[in-house]
C-alpha cells in the first residue's frame, strides 16, 4: 500500500508489467480512449470544449460554497442547535458530527477529483490541438 497517491500507484502497476501490456491497464486504456475521441473532434469544436473545461477547472462550483456556507449556516443557529443536539444528555450530537464531517470530507474529496479529471481533458485537448497544428506546418 502506497500513500503516494495516485500518479505513484500507476508508475508501481506499470513497473510490474509489461510494455506490450500497458495499454491493458484500466487507467492507461481509459486515458487512451478519452484521447482517442478527441482525435476524432474538429479543431474549431475541440477548442470550445477547452474553453470549457477550463471554466469547470477554474470555476468555484458548488462544493467549495457549500464547504464554507455550511459551517456559517451551523454557526447562526447555534445556540438552538446546541439545546436540540445536548439536550438530556444525549448522544444526538454524535451522528450529527460524523455525518456532517463525511458529508463535508467527500464533497472535498469529490471536488478535487473533478479539477483533476477537468485537468487531464485540458492537457488531452492540447496535444491534439498542438499535434494538428504541428502536422499543417512545413
Amino acid at each position: 500500500m502506497s500513500f503516494r497517491g495516485d500518479a505513484h500507484k500507476l508508475y508501481l502497476k506499470l513497473t510490474k508489467i509489461h510494455n506490450k501490456e500497458f495499454l491493458e491497464t484500466k487507467e492507461l486504456a481509459e486515458v487512451q480512449e478519452i484521447r482517442s475521441f478527441y482525435q476524432t473532434v474538429s479543431t474549431d469544436l475541440l477548442r470550445l470544449i477547452y474553453y470549457r473545461m477550463i471554466k469547470e477547472k477554474n470555476g468555484s462550483g458548488i462544493i467549495p460554497i457549500f464547504v464554507t456556507a455550511i459551517p456559517w449556516f451551523i454557526f447562526l443557529f447555534s445556540s438552538k442547535l446546541q439545546e436540540f443536539l445536548f439536550r438530556e444528555g444525549g448522544i444526538l450530537w454524535l451522528p450529527f458530527s460524523f455525518i456532517y464531517m463525511f458529508i463535508l470530507i467527500m464533497s472535498v474529496v469529490l471536488h478535487f477529483r473533478e479539477q483533476a479529471w477537468a485537468g487531464l481533458h485540458i492537457e488531452i485537448i492540447q496535444d491534439v490541438i498542438e499535434e494538428r497544428n504541428t502536422e499543417l506546418q512545413p
